[in-house]
């Protein structure tokens, strides 16, 4: 019987870890299956594009992993139960389950309103392609001189604003930021980020906590109102509960805990990659939620499962954070090294050429999900109880 390899979520995370699986393991031995629920690949990290009313274009799933052996299944995951094995899914065809050796669990995050009054009623936010539509018809039907109010301070937020801010000048826009803005960027970069905000005209609320949305306003911590026609909320993300309501290991964050090869420490068949993935990197603090992380960790992962399955040593990636990259519009950007306790370093890159590296890096990001199995072996490898390797050690 084929060792079945169940890959739940194909964003960054997934649809990477699953294109690798299938490009180095043989399909004579393994059976690969990604749920999603969805039929298309979301480019998270260009979704505050989309809601600006951008044209994006997106990969089919069906197209990313048609000929590579891997089955796509599109329905919502609904429970894990990892002492059966098993993951329950509902989709078209209505409820039912799917059973699997190793599951690989890659169902990312969404958005954290940590329970603030109206935050979930009155907000939108850009952090599923669902939402981002939602937040793109809003914007579509905002007039001159409406108001948009971004509540965070973070690489979304900074993002998100900017973003909108040049493309709708008609628009005031606004950022709610708990502390500085910029915080944790050199001098030099926070200079670079606060003259962006000031050519665009946005306006900044420092030391601003937001504890209510309503319609046509939030209201700060010290009772001052904000107007915003549009709020956009981007103060942090959250992970679903299935991992832990299926008895998961998870931490506070409802992550689920990894070893340093992305193994759950509770439940040794199944595996972490992506956001919702609790795993400490090198300089031994809990890797952040990013496109980053969830290159490293399906790495890890990946190879983690690979030479388990092959009876090979387990090698170990790095899991090092190297910097943040942030578009600030079409034509800016800024890109800040950090180092090994991931504080800033003197150097940075900012404007065109920043702006020209980052959209690299998202087409790159689009190209290997587009073509996972692109340099496939001619040779696979096959899994420690395949039966040729186990009839020679019979044998022998």
């Amino acid at each position: 019987m084929k060792h079945r390899i169940v890959v739940l979520g194909a964003g960054y995370a997934g649809a990477f870890a699953a294109g690798n699986l299938a490009r180095r393991l043989s399909p004579a031995d393994t059976e690969i299956t990604v749920v999603n629920a969805v039929p298309d690949f979301v480019e998270r990290m260009r979704l505050h594009q989309l809601a600006i009313g951008q044209d994006l274009t997106s990969s089919k799933l069906a197209d990313v992993f048609a000929g590579t052996g891997v089955r796509l299944r599109l329905a919502r995951v609904t429970g894990v139960d990892p002492g059966r094995r098993t993951v329950a899914v509902t989709g078209e065809d209505g409820d039912s389950e799917l059973a699997y050796d190793t599951l690989l669990y890659a169902l990312g995050s969404s958005v954290a309103h940590h329970g603030v009054p109206g935050a979930a009623e009155y907000s939108f936010d850009v952090t599923g392609r669902s939402s981002a539509l939602r937040l793109r018809a809003r914007m579509a039907g905002l007039g001159e001189g409406g108001t948009v109010l971004v509540v965070g301070e973070g690489l979304t937020g900074i993002e998100t604003a900017t973003e909108f801010a040049e493309s709708r000048p008609d628009l005031s826009v606004a950022l709610a930021a708990r502390g500085e803005l910029g915080a944790w960027l050199s001098p030099k970069a926070r200079r670079h980020l606060r003259q962006a905000f000031d050519r665009l005209g946005i306006t900044v609320h420092e030391h601003t906590g937001i504890e209510a949305v309503e319609p046509t306003r939030a209201i700060a911590a010290d009772g001052t109102s904000i107007p915003a026609d549009v709020t956009v909320w981007s103060a942090g993300f959250a992970v679903h509960p299935i991992a832990a309501v299926g008895g998961l290991e998870v931490a506070e964050t409802g992550q689920i805990v990894v070893d340093r090869t992305m193994r759950s420490v509770s439940h040794p068949d199944v595996y972490a990659a992506g956001d919702c993935a609790y795993a400490i990197g090198e300089n031994g603090r809990p890797l952040p939620m990013s496109c980053a992380s969830a290159g490293f960790t399906n790495m890890q992962a990946t190879a983690a499962i690979i030479a388990r399955l092959t009876g090979s040593k387990v090698p170990t990636t790095g899991l090092k954070y190297y910097g943040n990259h942030i578009s600030l519009g079409r034509r800016d950007a800024i890109f800040q090294m950090v180092d090994g306790n991931v504080r800033s370093k003197s150097w940075y890159l900012g404007g065109r050429t920043a702006a020209r590296l980052k959209s690299g890096v998202l087409k790159g990001a689009g190209w290997g999900i587009a073509d996972p199995t692109f340099g496939m072996p001619k040779r696979k490898r096959r899994t420690a109880t395949a039966p040729d390797r186990a009839g020679v050690r019979a044998a022998a």
